[in-house]
């Protein structure tokens, strides 16, 4: 297997600059894994291909207005971007600026000052604030958005799910976007069940992988939580012989590092030994789970995701779940049907 097995060529304007509106208008590719058969449908349509019993994933995530800018004792100009807080006041961060070492002060204007306390890899940064950053996000704060939107995005809200709850993503988890009040409360109606996680994304989710075979790939590590009340809900739609559909990648590398046979025996989450009789419990702290093709699902039924970057783990991902050439024909076919890939585009559904 070779990174160079994941790539395609996708042309710019294939790439979604906008989200869809309103939301559950956004395109949806049905792909079926036991068949060559797919569908094209609308997104709300999910409420008629879901079924009773179905348990629907939401990851509730918020994404944090982490692109700051500041000064530099000399009036240089700075740009912060948070990616993972460390303690009240310590951050690791993307720094932009030259002579950023160890000791240097920026001041956040309108904010705190921060000094740099150590170098960690390229333009990464321990940084810690004078006082909490947080209470500053309102009038500090922007939304980063991914370098290959250059529209202006007006509604900051259009970058945050409207389930969205737990702050302290880089990014959003974007398969998410596509759900509205609306559509939610018709799943409920049908008898579907939802249920929730918390995996907080790093922006390392969207980088291409670079060594030649994936293997050698150094994975991110990401902080995620499935609450009891969620386990108790997939133990149940287990029984009750329904689906559990992962909205997002996100979704799925929580549930999968919750997977059976996980918790209890001590068994590393990377583990490939499934135990499909053992129940799911609950699952907290950091993972470093990374899905390529010959890994054996033990918790997700379906996906509900976006188009994703060429040689990046997110496409290894889905190629897992559903054949790397399956996954290849499809992308290359929402290419040809004019589909609108990455954070702002369109959706597929892979049961």
């Amino acid at each position: 297997m070779r990174t160079s097995d994941f790539d395609y060529h996708l042309p710019e304007t294939s790439i979604a600059q906008t989200p869809a509106e309103p939301r559950d208008s956004s395109r949806l590719l049905v792909l079926h894994r036991d068949s060559s058969n797919e569908e094209h449908r609308i997104f709300r349509d999910l409420s008629l291909i879901l079924q009773p019993n179905d348990l629907l994933i939401l990851n509730r995530t918020r994404v944090i207005p982490a692109r700051i800018f500041a000064k530099k004792e000399t009036g240089g100009k700075v740009e912060l971007l948070l990616l993972r807080r460390r303690d009240e006041l310590t951050w690791e961060a993307l720094v932009g600026g030259k002579g950023l070492r160890v000791g240097k002060k920026v001041f956040v204007e309108n904010g705190p000052q921060a000094e740099i306390m150590e170098i960690l890899e390229g333009s990464e940064r321990l940084i810690k604030f004078s006082e909490p950053i947080e209470p500053y996000f309102p009038k500090v704060g922007n939304i980063p958005l991914p370098p290959y939107i250059h529209e202006k995005l007006n509604d900051p809200e259009r970058y945050q799910t409207v389930f969205s709850k737990e702050l302290g993503s880089a990014a959003a988890p974007t398969a998410g976007l596509h759900f509205t009040p609306q559509l939610l409360d018709e799943l409920k109606a049908k008898g579907v069940k939802i249920a929730y996680v918390t995996l907080h994304v790093g922006l390392d989710t969207f980088a291409p992988v670079t060594e030649d075979h994936p293997e050698e790939h150094k994975i991110h590590t990401e902080w995620c939580e499935l609450p009891q009340e969620t386990a108790d809900a997939i133990n149940a739609a287990k029984q009750a012989g329904g689906r559990v559909v992962a909205v997002g990648t996100t979704s799925v590398r929580t549930l999968e590092s919750a997977g059976i046979g996980n918790r209890e025996s001590g068994i590393e989450p990377n583990s490939q030994l499934p135990n499909p009789n053992s129940p799911i419990s609950a699952f907290l702290g950091p993972t470093s789970i990374f899905i390529l093709p010959g890994y054996q699902f033990k918790v997700v039924d379906a996906i509900v995701t976006n188009f994703h970057l060429p040689k990046s783990t997110l496409i290894m991902l889905v190629s897992a779940f559903a054949g790397r050439e399956k996954i290849l024909e499809a992308y290359n076919l929402a290419i040809k049907e004019g589909y609108r890939f990455y954070s702002f585009g369109d959706a597929m559904f892979i049961e």
